[in-house]
């Protein structure tokens, strides 16, 4: 009966401070953590694998978002330290986070990349506990991520740390250093090309035309991944003259906008949807992004006010 009475205490104690750390802070005025509340701007967090695949799948949505005033957060689940042909370790960590540092600069958007160590990201507890804590210190009103089916595991296992704090953002004694959501946030997925189990479907697709040349700018400065082919690179795609340079930053420039203008091609009919016929069929390059149904499903009358780009 001793040792009985003795567990409830601890339980009740436990519970009694996670309650007292969580009243605490909500009284905690906002830090250099996350934007500023109240200013009637959107806030969106978007998670990759990778030191680049934010950028790829969502930097010219982003940059619209920023245009208009909005926060929008990148957040890299690992230091992409594994990520090239010739380098590795600490210093192509410290490269790859400088490049997409520069990035974001030219999109508008904020930038975070966690010490995980690329090809090694594993969907753990401790990781969950850091996405959970990054949405909410974000305050987001919409979570992007990956699909939990990709050629890559680390493409996979963010996509599944991120569907797995859906909801449990909203939980109290989770994390609760951290304030918890009132409501769970809109979680959607980039799209992609994989077929099996199930092909991408998106819910919304956004003409980026307007900042295309942005978006390729910003891709531009990550020459560990793209000038040089990252992890599948060779010395051949090092120029070694000015000439060779230009050649090679068109071709790099060219594949990324063509890659865009497929998803564009691929998804007319959405575009269709959003812009209207006339609009939708005009549009050359786009993004694309499908609602995650553990989040919070919104109408598309809330779509439009979260994706303000279609007047």
């Amino acid at each position: 009966m001793k040792r009985t009475s003795l567990l409830t205490f601890r339980r009740v104690a436990l519970a009694l401070l996670s309650a007292f750390v969580i009243a605490l802070t909500l009284n905690i005025e906002k830090t250099a953590a996350g934007p500023q509340t109240g200013d009637g701007k959107l806030r969106i967090i978007s998670f990759g694998a990778h030191p680049d695949d934010c950028e790829l799948s969502a930097g010219g949505t982003a940059a619209m978002w920023a245009a208009k005033g909005h926060h929008v957060k990148f957040v890299s689940v690992t230091n992409g330290d594994i990520g090239h042909w010739r380098e590795a370790g600490g210093p192509l960590a410290m490269r790859r986070k400088k490049e997409v540092e520069e990035a974001s600069k030219i999109l508008g958007s904020t930038v975070e990349v966690m010490d995980n160590h690329d090809g090694e990201l594993t969907p753990t507890i401790e990781n969950r506990r850091a996405i959970i804590r990054l949405i909410r210190d974000w305050k987001a009103d919409i979570v992007l991520s990956p699909r939990p089916n990709d050629y890559h595991p680390d493409h996979r296992y963010t996509g599944i740390l991120v569907q797995d704090a859906a909801y449990m953002v909203t939980v109290p004694f989770i994390c609760p250093e951290t304030p918890p959501m009132k409501s769970n946030p809109i979680f959607m997925y980039y799209t992609d090309r994989f077929m099996k189990p199930n092909p991408s479907q998106p819910d919304i697709a956004v003409s980026i035309d307007a900042v295309m040349d942005k978006k390729l700018d910003a891709l531009a400065v990550m020459e560990s991944q793209f000038l040089e082919g990252g992890a599948n690179g060779h010395e051949g795609l090092i120029p070694r003259n000015a000439e060779e340079r230009a050649k090679r930053v068109k071709e790099v420039r060219d594949g990324h906008a063509a890659r865009n203008a497929g998803i564009a091609d691929r998804f007319r009919s959405v575009l269709k949807e959003w812009y209207g016929d006339e609009a939708g069929a005009k549009v050359k390059h786009a993004e694309a992004f499908e609602i995650c149904e553990y989040g919070r499903r919104p109408d598309k009358a809330e779509l439009k006010r979260l994706f303000p780009f279609f007047q």
